[in-house]
């Protein structure tokens, strides 16, 4: 949109367990550059990018040899500060945001809201048979598993720190592949409409003045 600064963010989040780097715009195509040791989880990513047409870059490690749950986690952490960071004073944001998606057998139902008022809240009620995620740790190729809990911490972390309200409903599904593709797709769409930009809205979206 013409005279609006970009929406842009840069993290770079770097602790003893992980290292985590995200190049986010949220006015993007829906391209995506994902490197990251969990290749299924990469495939959620690309899709979240592509059907939220945002434009992403991560780049993540994390000690696997431990376990999963401290990358995903801090995963979470940082793409919800890469959104908290480009969304700036969100002037001008539809703020809300919701979709029903079908993934083959699998149908997903995803309210999101943007909220900054320091009440963030999270909402899950999914539930899926362990899906076995094949991961290179160092020269071997082991199964790590990303259950219903799991996720549930991703969104969570990512909830904390974008400050946002999250509703996620998985209404249906046989396969947790399924499952977790519509979860995610969901999640990209729903987000992508609240943050959009409307021009016969002035100033931040909400009676208080402030989000």
């Amino acid at each position: 949109m013409l005279g609006m600064p970009q929406r842009i963010a840069i993290i770079d989040r770097q602790t003893k367990e992980t290292a985590i780097k995200i190049e986010l715009n949220l006015d993007g195509s829906g391209k995506s550059q994902i490197n990251y040791p969990i290749p299924f989880l990469a495939h959620m990513f690309n899709l979240f990018a592509k059907h939220g047409l945002f434009d992403l870059k991560l780049n993540a490690k994390g000690d696997l040899e431990v376990d999963e749950h401290h990358l995903i986690e801090d995963t979470g952490l940082a793409l919800g500060e890469a959104f908290a960071k480009a969304l700036g004073k969100k002037e001008k944001i539809e703020r809300y945001g919701h979709i029903i998606l079908p993934m083959d057998e699998s149908l997903a139902e995803v309210k999101t809201a943007i909220d900054i008022s320091g009440r963030p809240h999270f909402s899950f009620k999914a539930k899926f048979t362990k899906q076995a995620m094949p991961t290179q740790i160092g020269e071997k190729i082991v199964k790590l598993y990303l259950d219903s809990e799991m996720l549930r911490e991703f969104f969570e972390s990512f909830v904390y720190k974008a400050g946002i309200s999250l509703h996620i409903d998985l209404v249906r599904g046989k396969s947790s592949h399924h499952k977790i593709e519509a979860i995610f797709k969901a999640f990209g769409v729903s987000l992508s409409k609240a943050c959009q930009l409307n021009p016969r809205k002035k100033g931040i979206p909400s009676t208080k003045g402030t989000l």
